[in-house]
């Protein structure tokens, strides 16, 4: 194997995530930094770039107890985090879709003829893909995001936790959002931590890839 040097502040990134339970909950985090962390977390890949992640910043007081009935047994988190935010996959993502395409090609990232070829292909097949399919493809999306997210989060010196065990039926409507179009799929708790966090354990590499 080559000898690559390591990039230790991505190491440090990576292998010092803790998932957190309780955190410090007289730190917060600015809404700049928040809209900073999120920008940066959306660098995230996604199928045909259509960017189907939407994001509900859970802050307040009252925010944070509307969430509450939500989250099972989370609650340690909603009454301590800086924030909860709820990660949704639009399940009619590619209705901005020429919004997208069209600034690539502004940025001279795609050629025209590439955008209109894509759009004609892309716009049409998901538009015939079933709700079931449709959730399949956000719930991708917004894995790699939330993933990239807590990744951000402890580039900025926050902490993270992704919780996927929460009540589903009722959240999008709870916070102003159309349960048609918004799918829940994961609330990633964010904060400074008050606690240490568990170190956990890996399977082996070895034991769990094959070659062919």
């Amino acid at each position: 194997m080559p000898n690559q040097e390591k990039n230790n502040d991505f190491y440090d990134v990576v292998f010092g995530r803790r998932s957190i339970r309780r955190y410090n909950p007289d730190v917060k985090i600015p809404k700049e930094e928040m809209l900073t962390i999120i920008q940066e977390a959306t660098r995230a890949p996604s199928a045909v770039n259509m960017q189907s992640w939407r994001f509900v910043v859970v802050e307040s007081e009252e925010g944070k107890e509307q969430l509450k009935p939500f989250i099972r047994r989370n609650i340690s988190q909603n009454e301590s985090a800086a924030a909860m935010i709820l990660v949704f996959g639009d399940l009619q993502c590619y209705e901005y879709g020429e919004e997208i395409y069209n600034q690539a090609v502004n940025e001279k990232k795609m050629t025209p003829e590439t955008r209109d070829d894509q759009l004609g292909r892309i716009i049409p097949h998901y538009r015939n893909f079933s709700k079931e399919k449709m959730e399949k493809v956000v719930t991708i999306d917004a894995g790699l995001v939330a993933m990239q997210l807590m990744l951000v989060a402890r580039n900025h010196h926050y902490d993270t936790c992704p919780i996927t065990g929460f009540h589903s039926d009722g959240l999008a409507e709870a916070f102003g959002l159309d349960a048609e179009r918004y799918y829940p799929v994961m609330v990633v708790s964010i904060g400074q931590a008050a606690e240490t966090g568990f170190d956990t354990v890996r399977l082996d590499a070895e034991q769990i890839t094959y070659f062919k």
